[in-house]
């Protein structure tokens, strides 16, 4: 899921954490019905069939946890938002990083929207997610 440890952040890359969401996603979407998941998601139908298509639409983190809580077993979209956030402000504990350490890494990110984005208070963005969990995962590596 989402907040699961990269075990091995060496022999994966952002674009392949990102890549793996969206096969997650898509798996739900498979099991339970693309009507289904637009319609207790909330998510828009568009994105929903472009997921279950293999195709890779930008999706922000609460699209992907309203998609992913509709399966079986699975936490409410609040938990797994929540649950997301809370791993990746662990991870930046036990790395020791802020938000300027890794804003120099994120292209395209300043600290404030890294701060934003991590607390929630800013849409992320599935790519943004992954871009900042593999770099924190890294940093954990060492």
């Amino acid at each position: 899921m989402l907040y699961d440890d990269i075990e091995d952040p060496e022999s994966t890359t952002p674009a392949e954490l990102r890549v793996a969401y969206l096969s997650e996603l898509a798996t739900v979407i498979a099991e339970v019905g693309a009507p289904t998941v637009a319609d207790r998601s909330d998510v828009a139908r568009e994105t929903i069939d472009a997921i279950a298509a293999g195709e890779e639409p930008t999706v922000e983190l609460e699209a992907a946890a309203a998609v992913l809580a509709v399966a079986e077993d699975t936490p409410p979209a609040d938990a797994i938002l929540l649950e997301t956030r809370d791993h990746l402000l662990m991870g930046m504990t036990t790395a020791v990083l802020d938000v300027d350490t890794i804003a120099v890494e994120m292209d395209g990110m300043d600290a404030k929207q890294i701060q934003q984005k991590i607390e929630g208070r800013a849409p992320m963005t599935l790519g943004e997610f992954a871009r900042l969990q593999h770099f924190i995962a890294s940093r954990n590596d060492r």
